[in-house]
């Protein structure tokens, strides 16, 4: 790799356009967790906290993204590790939570569930909203971004319905299948990462 592929990139108004809009949503998403968060420790939500630290990752991942732009490539290629990482916790994370549910059973709480799912959709459709601007951008970093964002809103569509219909569901075992299956794509995430990266790696070593 050449030196001048570390170099940080000028950026144009777009681009910066784009940082700024990035780490907008990378605070926005950490000032709701935040408060979510404050609401639950309130009034002692063991589910309600779960759902509002999860938005760390997100704004982890924003804010990983943001910093990382124009930066260069190898700043970028370090990124990914980061975010591997990130993905690995939130996995972990995961499966603490299940355990703990499984330990010390939850009473069914409809209107912090109700909450949760319906504010996981809405932010996701808020961000496409925010990067709409940005679609058709070239840039691979932005177009990576845009494309996640779009997604992760169909998917967080899904998965809130899913998790919503679980955690009402008469018995409890559907709700931990379906923590489990989202700790395996958490970490099936971080593994695509990391392989994806030593590949690009063994690549370019055998170029030099």
């Amino acid at each position: 790799m050449t030196a001048r592929t570390h170099r940080p990139v000028t950026l144009d108004a777009e681009g910066r356009a784009y940082r700024r809009v990035i780490w907008t949503i990378a605070g926005g998403i950490l000032a709701f967790g935040a408060l979510q968060s404050g609401w639950a420790l309130a009034i002692g939500s063991r589910q309600l906290l779960k759902d509002g630290l999860d938005w760390a990752y997100d704004v982890i991942l924003y804010g990983i993204a943001a910093f990382v732009f124009g930066r260069g490539v190898r700043i970028e290629r370090m990124s990914a590790f980061g975010i591997a990482l990130v993905l690995a916790v939130a996995g972990l994370h995961t499966l603490y939570d299940l355990w703990d549910k499984i330990a010390n059973p939850r009473p069914i709480e409809i209107a912090t569930i109700t909450f949760s799912a319906v504010t996981a959709i809405a932010i996701a459709y808020l961000v496409i909203g925010a990067l709409w601007r940005f679609r058709r951008n070239p840039n691979p970093l932005i177009r990576a971004t845009w494309l996640s964002s779009r997604n992760d809103a169909v998917s967080t569509t899904f998965a809130a319905f899913i998790v919503m219909a679980t955690r009402l569901a008469p018995v409890r075992w559907p709700e931990y299948a379906a923590d489990l299956a989202f700790a395996g794509l958490s970490f099936q995430a971080t593994w695509a990462i990391l392989r994806a990266e030593w590949r690009d790696k063994r690549a370019e070593e055998s170029e030099d």
